[in-house]
């Protein structure tokens, strides 16, 4: 089919087809560059980003490596603290008792003796009871094993069951840490 001057209106369309098919060859082929462009830009964000933030990692783990020595160093001054100001106490009962063991050298009466005795004994106990120290209770008391460690058991039905008879060494404790159990004699039933 031929229309006026010999132009064939399908052959036209070939060509626009043709020009069409090129245009879009040249927009594919600017894509890959244009695309290789935008995720280059994007890579390099990605390493920006993840470069702060490993340096705020690193930083971080500086700080908190700093703050656990800080810590570490300060647990340590608090217990070499404790341990001075404890022994700083116990000087002053070391120095009683030797005060004590200089007047009784020539005292032949037994009863001074125990006087100076008992008021060492007393200094003893209220040094300890100021750095905190406590005395575990125990006759009389229902058996703990927070507290007590039964070294024997004995049957009666003078007591309830589990109940401590007999305290036999002293247990002391600094708030609910236990220093020493209290060793004591427990009723079984019989």
């Amino acid at each position: 089919m031929k229309h006026k001057h010999g132009h064939n209106p399908f052959k036209n369309e070939n060509i626009t087809e043709e020009t069409t098919q090129q245009e879009t060859e040249q927009n594919v082929e600017e894509t890959p560059d244009e695309t290789q462009t935008v995720e280059n830009s994007e890579l390099d964000k990605l390493k920006d980003d993840f470069d702060k933030l490993n340096n705020q990692y690193l930083r971080l783990a500086a700080d908190f490596d700093n703050y656990r020595k800080r810590q570490e160093a300060e647990r340590e001054n608090l217990l070499k603290f404790g341990t001075e100001n404890a022994l700083k106490k116990m000087i002053e009962v070391l120095d009683n008792f030797e005060r004590g063991k200089k007047s009784l050298e020539n005292v032949e009466d037994c009863q001074k003796v125990k006087d100076s005795f008992d008021l060492v004994h007393k200094q003893v106990i209220e040094t300890l009871t100021k750095l905190g120290m406590e005395e575990i209770e125990a006759e009389g008391k229902e058996f703990d094993p927070n507290f007590h460690e039964a070294v024997m058991r004995t049957p009666t039905d003078e007591y309830p069951e589990n109940t401590i008879i007999n305290e036999l060494q002293k247990g002391y404790k600094i708030g609910d840490k236990v220093l020493r159990p209290t060793l004591v004699n427990v009723a079984a039933a019989e």
